[in-house]
């Protein structure tokens, strides 16, 4: 008499094997949210530099004032208000410039985790093949905007490069002419 049905071993590795599909199904769903997540990060921090060119571009008088922008809301957290907001109202053209800056800093405070936003002249912004946070360039460089966030490897671990710096996320170069 032959027996039917399954055996106790046959079906412990239907149950691994389905567990093992399960695990790999939510391994995947949480890979595609991070990566979801950082395309949004990455559309923001693009619509945050075109703005601010933008906004240079309509007070060039003032390149001077906005290379001063480097602002890295992890070290940070508030940065200070400017004395004139110029909301509607007539102000002179270094003070656009502060509120232009104010609002820039407060959009990558509460937009992007540890961000930052740098505005410099860079001549080679690919250093080794990747984006750097450093600007090298005399006054002949291009005017550039770098937007950005500390970056984190999948472990949570913070990104750093060879230099043991923390290596951004996205920097943007947008080229300026003032």
């Amino acid at each position: 008499m032959r027996a039917r049905g399954f055996t106790l071993l046959e079906t412990l590795i239907a149950v691994v094997v389905l567990a093992l599909g399960i695990i790999g199904g939510v391994a995947l769903q949480m890979a595609a949210l991070r990566a979801r997540h950082q395309a949004l990060l990455l559309s923001q921090a693009t619509q945050m530099a075109t703005a601010l060119v933008e906004r240079m571009r309509a007070n060039p008088a003032q390149a001077a004032l906005y290379l001063t922008l480097n602002y890295d809301a992890y070290a940070e957290p508030l940065p200070s208000a400017p004395a004139v907001f110029c909301h509607g109202d007539a102000c002179a053209s270094a003070a656009l410039a502060w509120a232009d800056m104010y609002e820039s800093k407060q959009q990558v405070r509460q937009i992007l985790p540890a961000g930052r936003v740098l505005i410099c002249r860079d001549a080679g912004l690919w250093s080794g093949g990747q984006l750097r946070w450093a600007c090298m360039g005399d006054a002949a460089a291009p005017l550039v905007v770098k937007v950005g966030w500390r970056g984190k490897n999948p472990d949570g671990t913070p990104v750093v490069d060879e230099t043991g710096e923390y290596a951004p996320g996205v920097a943007l170069a947008v080229g300026a002419t003032p």
